[in-house]
């Protein structure tokens, strides 16, 4: 069974856990074409945002990096480093590609800031749907601790997502947030918690 609540401390007690397969980090224009191939092909993808964090009233920071995940493969494109080019805003407006995320609108929203037009389609937000049938408590490390029985560690959230080089445990934190979205929702969908 399935809780649909989790204390902090619940969490804590849980063993750590993330995704562990390869990160294919796209920082280059000439990467994005091959990367975009491989995820249109899918039916089901992961997805997140990170942005630089800003300690100032009234800064905003642009989106630096989309995370975009299979179950066995995570793509992230440093957006400050490539734009925002077509194929891959193409990829976030297909309609049989189902992204997966938690509270998508303020992502997709900040996407937005990057173009002149965007129209995303078929993203699932799975704050919002859980919320719905119940869940009382939402957000990637709750979930993850309800439904994957594993605590995601949160310190690099607030690191700099424009550094010249991301590190090893900025690109695992990043991966894993995409993943544990499309692996949340697997593991909803085969209990019949989600008819999506």
């Amino acid at each position: 069974m399935i809780p649909y609540c989790i204390s902090k401390e619940e969490v804590n007690e849980l063993p750590l856990g993330q995704y562990e397969g390869p990160i294919h980090l796209i920082d280059k224009p000439h990467l994005v074409e091959d990367a975009v191939d491989y995820l249109e092909n899918q039916s089901l993808l992961g997805f997140d945002t990170e942005t630089k964090p800003s300690f100032r009233k009234g800064q905003f920071n642009q989106v630096s990096l989309l995370q975009l995940s299979t179950s066995s493969r995570a793509f992230l494109f440093r957006l400050q480093h490539i734009g925002f080019p077509p194929a891959l805003q193409s990829l976030l407006e297909k309609e049989n590609v189902i992204k997966v995320g938690a509270a998508v609108q303020d992502d997709l929203k900040a996407m937005g800031k990057l173009t002149n037009s965007f129209s995303p389609q078929s993203f699932f937000d799975l704050n919002e749907e859980l919320k719905k049938i119940g869940f009382q408590n939402v957000g990637v490390r709750n979930l993850c601790g309800m439904v994957l029985k594993i605590r995601i560690s949160k310190a690099e959230q607030v690191s700099n997502w424009e550094a010249n080089v991301l590190t090893e445990k900025q690109c695992r934190y990043a991966a894993t947030d995409a993943w544990a979205c499309l692996e949340i929702f697997q593991v909803l969908k085969e209990e019949g918690l989600l008819s999506y």
